[in-house]
């Protein structure tokens, strides 16, 4: 059996490509979601990787979880904190509930599930953690105060692990992504992606192999020198 890599958001969109591709290459990996059953079984069936339903915003459902996880199957070395939400609005419009749920479930969440397996790590002398952040995190982006700052908090966040880390063979690196062709974007209305995709040089959008790649990379034995970084992979959308 290969290192146990958990990925959140992990059965659909850039999660399910990164938990494609992580089995791919010999990893045991365990899919995380947050509400869809039927379509994590079909996941699941599809793919044959193991599913595990938990609100990565709770911190308490997280730690028993991954506390379940790792008495069944075995030890937590990759964690990859892709899971995430929009509520997208403008600060004048925009209430506390949207700002909340989406701060709780795209940072918030980085800290529970980190914080659940960092001992382990840290005991084992070796961890890869990968968090998932975004171009507007580092750009902003008129309408999604609350994703840009999450995602922003998620680049912060990678840096400061990472020191933390490096001393017990545990890397913490980030990517962000600009825009790729997952639901989420899809749901953009036509005319609108096509002004999004004359803004990215490369002249399309990311696909979620494009990021699973990445995560592939990073996560390797081999990988070891490579922490606190921030891949930006956007197409040249904005160069950071």
């Amino acid at each position: 059996m290969g290192r146990i890599a958990l990925v959140t958001g992990g059965t659909r969109g850039i999660g399910e490509s990164i938990s494609i591709m992580l089995k791919e290459h010999g990893y045991t990996v365990i899919a995380n979601y947050a509400g869809n059953d039927q379509a994590a079984q079909e996941f699941s069936e599809r793919t044959g990787i193991r599913t595990s339903k938990f609100d990565v915003s709770d911190f308490e459902s997280v730690t028993k979880s991954i506390n379940d996880i790792e008495s069944e199957i075995g030890s937590i070395d990759i964690l990859v904190n892709n899971a995430g939400i929009t509520r997208d609005g403008t600060m004048h419009r925009m209430d506390f509930e949207k700002w909340n749920a989406v701060i709780q479930t795209n940072l918030s969440s980085c800290f529970n599930t980190s914080r659940a397996v960092i001992e382990g790590m840290r005991e084992r002398s070796f961890g890869r953690i990968v968090n998932i952040g975004s171009v507007n995190g580092q750009a902003g982006q008129y309408g999604q105060v609350n994703y840009a700052a999450a995602k922003s908090g998620i680049h912060g966040f990678t840096k400061a692990l990472a020191q933390e880390g490096a001393a017990k063979g545990i890397t913490v690196n980030a990517i962000a992504p600009g825009y790729v062709e997952t639901d989420m974007v899809r749901a953009v209305p036509e005319d609108v992606l096509a002004k999004i995709v004359k803004t990215i040089p490369v002249g399309r959008l990311g696909q979620p192999e494009d990021i699973a790649r990445s995560v592939l990379f990073l996560v390797a034995d081999e990988a070891g020198f490579v922490t606190g970084s921030t891949l930006s992979i956007n197409g040249g959308q904005h160069m950071y």
